[in-house]
């Protein structure tokens, strides 16, 4: 870069984010507590690295959404006065539409076709289920892994970059007994994937890491590159660590941004080694700290650095706020979880009357499960809720149909394609399926083909019409995506009315797909930016909601982070759930797990209230009184506790009682009732 020059938005960053952006020399680690505008940084970065003259194609910028890489390059337009063409050349995208950028380009170093298809997780799965069927193992004695346990053993073990013993042994010690069956599988699966010309989710990063082990092409690829850019590198995994380890080059500069307070996704392989470990894997770092909340009052913050200090293995920051007084955050004990409901509700409804719309405020917990009665209450009460983390759109079986059309007009190789849809048909089962499969593929994949295999007479007509449907849709060639989604829900909206529920409502989801599609050129960018990233459900796809629609926010607290609300709510704050049992089998589970809690807790701006029910009543015990008694997260220590507001919810009818007055009282209870 030129010298070093000042420019007049740079007063716009407080002092550690302005050293970040305009770091000079060497590999930079920047430590972003939460709320401390890293999204901020890492634009104004960008749009300092063009100022002083970098080609924005030399700029590699990595993030977890491509809707975080659009901000960020469109925040770094803004800040330079510059037109959108300028940002729009820098390469930005997530680590996987990346990869599939770059393997495009160089698909015959890793012995691929350009047009390969992507598996998405469901594909993937089913891919196996035919191998794990045609070894037999579906009808062993003794029960074989399901289809997802076996691609959870075989990502685990891709992106962590661990031996299948040691993922067994670790995580899925009750398939131990399977590794002989397992390690044949796996074999199968990546043979098959090669011969059909299509990748998972997993290969994208597998293939790119190998491109740059090579010296060859990683000089070719990291060559693209003077400037790489990282967000949210705490959650990162092995692969992703190597990818960069090998894209790096001394001359050039490579910048990470993340918060080893917020690694909360090692259940898909991430580890927060990845950031603790970075100055040694790129010696000369230096490392900047941004403290300065700008999201919550100082009492939030001053619970939250008292949780976070609990961690054994972090970078040690201190945030702090300018915001000023506020609420201290309230820790609330509630006889039961309808207590809690109703204290969740009646505190919603008072901040709601005091001005804070129902969308700004959030409801967080553990586990999905966990606000099961929470929303029966808020239906019968008729309050308006959105849950996040549920099924997403690309998982929905409707939307797999339509797009399987696509894939295999795309790569006509794409077996589990095939499959999806030859099944869809009348008198089509999975051994006429595999005849079509193997009769297209005589014919050097030509999907044309279909119309002169010989069907059985229950398949005959409907095989004749997909015949009629690839004939129109092979001369668009790759281009019109909207009219061959158009075309194809022609031919499936009778399916469609046949296989499923609700298919007015499918249908509409159809609609909206045929919508994105008209945004898009090309039939092989509409699919990849649709497996890559697609929307979180159908709602992400609706216009701008009316001026009267307000809602409750409920998530799990995985699906909550990178957001912000006003009130926030985190309930089921007990041992047990917070840490979940599920997770408290080593220290490494149990570290992370304090750092889930603590993503929730930063996640409020001006309240926050922490309940957790003192009484957890067995469901399933209808006539009965059957019930546990809980004890507060363990993360909710003595010292967090003395700058939180203590609450205990009564009947009217009971008197004012402390927390330790509630434990002593029924501690006692369920010693008389050992004997009862």
């Amino acid at each position: 870069m030129a010298e070093q020059t000042t420019y007049p938005w740079l007063e716009d960053l407080n002092p550690q984010q302005r050293a970040a952006v305009a770091h000079r020399e060497g590999p930079l680690l920047v430590v972003a507590g939460a709320g401390s505008g890293k999204t901020k940084t890492l634009a104004y970065r960008v749009a300092y690295l063009i100022a002083e003259g970098v080609d924005p194609e030399k700029i590699l910028l990595l993030t977890f959404t491509r809707r975080a890489a659009q901000e960020m390059l469109s925040r770094a337009s803004a800040i330079m006065h510059r037109g959108a063409p300028t940002t729009g050349r820098v390469w930005g995208g997530t680590f996987h539409a990346i990869a599939n950028r770059l393997l495009r380009r160089y698909s015959k170093m890793v012995g691929l076709r350009r047009d390969f298809t992507v598996l998405d997780q469901g594909d993937s799965e089913d891919l196996i289920n035919l191998i794990r069927h045609d070894m037999g193992l579906h009808s062993r004695e003794k029960r074989f892994p399901r289809k997802s346990t076996c691609l959870g053993i075989y990502s685990r073990c891709v992106n962590g970059k661990d031996d299948l013993p040691l993922v067994l042994e670790r995580y899925f010690p009750w398939c131990a007994e399977w590794e002989a069956e397992l390690k044949t599988i796996f074999k199968q699966y990546v043979s098959r994937k090669q011969k059909r010309n299509v990748l998972d989710y997993d290969d994208l990063l597998l293939y790119w890491a190998e491109l740059v082990r090579d010296v060859e092409s990683a000089e070719q690829i990291a060559g693209q590159f003077d400037h790489i850019l990282v967000d949210e590198y705490q959650d990162t995994n092995r692969v992703q660590a190597e990818i960069l380890r090998g894209m790096y080059r001394p001359e050039g500069g490579i910048m990470v941004v993340g918060d080893d307070a917020q690694s909360i996704y090692g259940f898909r392989a991430a580890t927060v080694r990845n950031m603790l470990d970075f100055p040694q894997m790129f010696p000369g770092t230096t490392i900047v700290k941004l403290e300065q909340n700008y999201r919550s009052v100082s009492p939030i913050l001053e619970t939250t650095n008292r949780v976070i200090a609990q961690s054994s293995q972090r970078y040690a920051k201190d945030l702090w706020s300018a915001r000023g007084d506020g609420e201290a955050p309230k820790l609330v004990m509630c006889k039961d979880e309808t207590q809690q409901d109703e204290y969740v509700i009646s505190r919603v409804l008072e901040h709601y009357e005091q001005g804070i719309p129902l969308h700004r405020q959030a409801v967080l917990f553990r586990a999905s499960h966990l606000s099961a009665s929470l929303e029966l209450e808020l239906t019968r009460r008729d309050i308006p809720y959105h849950k996040y983390g549920g099924l997403r759109f690309l998982e929905a079986a409707h939307i797999k149909d339509t797009i399987s059309f696509l894939r295999i007009l795309e790569n006509p190789r794409d077996e589990m394609a095939w499959f999806r849809v030859l099944q869809l048909l009348d008198g089509v089962g999975p051994a006429c399926a595999a005849r079509v499969v193997d009769h297209v593929a005589e014919a050097r994949f030509d999907p044309r083909a279909i119309g002169a295999f010989d069907a059985p007479p229950a398949a005959r007509d409907r095989m004749a019409e997909l015949s009629i449907l690839v004939d129109d849709l092979v001369p668009l060639g790759t281009k019109e995506p909207a009219a061959q989604v158009a075309r194809i829900r022609r031919f499936y909206e009778p399916i469609l009315k046949k296989l499923y529920e609700n298919p007015r409502v499918r249908s509409r989801d159809l609609e909206s797909l045929e919508q994105i599609a008209s945004g898009y050129k090309s039939r092989r960018k509409f699919l990849v930016d649709l497996q890559l990233d697609p929307p979180n459900s159908t709602s992400d796809l609706a216009g701008a909601p009316f001026v009267d629609e307000d809602w409750l926010v409920l998530s799990t607290i995985h699906s909550a982070k990178g957001c912000e609300w006003d009130a926030v709510y985190l309930i089921h704050a007990a041992d047990g759930f917070l840490p979940s049992d599920m997770a408290a089998g080593s220290k490494e589970e149990i570290e992370e797990e304090l750092r889930v809690a603590y993503v929730a807790l930063t996640r409020a701006r001006d309240f926050l209230y922490v309940t957790w029910p003192l009484r957890y009543y067995s469901k399933w015990y209808a006539l009965g009184d059957r019930h546990s008694y809980a004890q507060p997260s363990r993360f909710l220590t003595e010292d967090v506790r003395t700058t939180m507001d203590e609450v205990v919810t009564v009947d009217e009818s009971e008197e004012e009682l402390t927390i330790d007055t509630v434990i002593r009282r029924n501690i006692a209870e369920r010693m008389r009732s050992m004997w009862e």
